[in-house]
């Protein structure tokens, strides 16, 4: 069977056809999640390369799409493929946990020994007092951790204090660098060019 053949039969449009069109979908989509994470995240240089591959990913995909427009089973195929592609770059960009999270916790009991495990574990907390809803005296801490970081201190804020109320913001930009104590390393210092295409800071 020559190629023209094996293409036009029916096992290729209504089998090989969509399968390969569903896959193109997740990867393509997956990598358009991801970069956009990335771009939220300041990530420029790996955001741009991502978004290289994606598109002519995309136009493979909805190339195939336009030559075959009276298969139904594309269409089905390409949009599962969208859906799916959307879960597993969430999912990914779980998995990578890039980037800085502020957490903000507040709390009426006493909080020194929260504070003193998370200073153990590397993390520098700003202490501020406050007055809850009903002029309660609580006190706010507020850290800048990396976002792998961030199951281990939420296990440490229900140990220390259960009843404490957190939440966990994103952070874009650190103006210096106060994720650990030793400070940036000298490769890290010397490339500069690198740090303002990736977007790390």
């Amino acid at each position: 069977m020559d190629l023209i053949a094996f293409m036009t039969a029916p096992a290729f449009q209504y089998g090989v056809l969509p399968v390969a069109i569903f896959l193109a979908r997740i990867i393509d989509v997956s990598m358009g999640t991801v970069r956009v994470i990335f771009i939220a995240r300041g990530v420029r240089f790996w955001a741009s390369v991502i978004g290289f591959f994606e598109v002519i990913i995309w136009l493979l995909a909805i190339g195939q799409i336009m030559q075959n427009l009276t298969n139904w089973v594309c269409y089905a195929a390409y949009g599962f493929g969208f859906a799916s592609g959307t879960f597993i770059g969430m999912a990914i960009e779980n998995r990578l946990s890039i980037g800085k999270v502020m957490v903000r916790i507040v709390t009426r009991r006493d909080a020194s020994e929260l504070i003193s495990a998370l200073n153990d574990q590397d993390h520098r907390v700003t202490i501020v007092p406050a007055k809850g809803i009903r002029g309660s005296e609580v006190t706010i801490i507020m850290t800048v951790i990396k976002r792998i970081e961030l199951t281990k201190v939420a296990d440490t804020i229900r140990q220390f204090n259960p009843k404490a109320f957190y939440t966990v913001e994103d952070v874009r930009f650190v103006s210096r660098d106060i994720l650990g104590r030793n400070g940036p390393g000298p490769l890290r210092k010397s490339a500069s060019w690198f740090r303002l295409w990736t977007g790390k800071k």
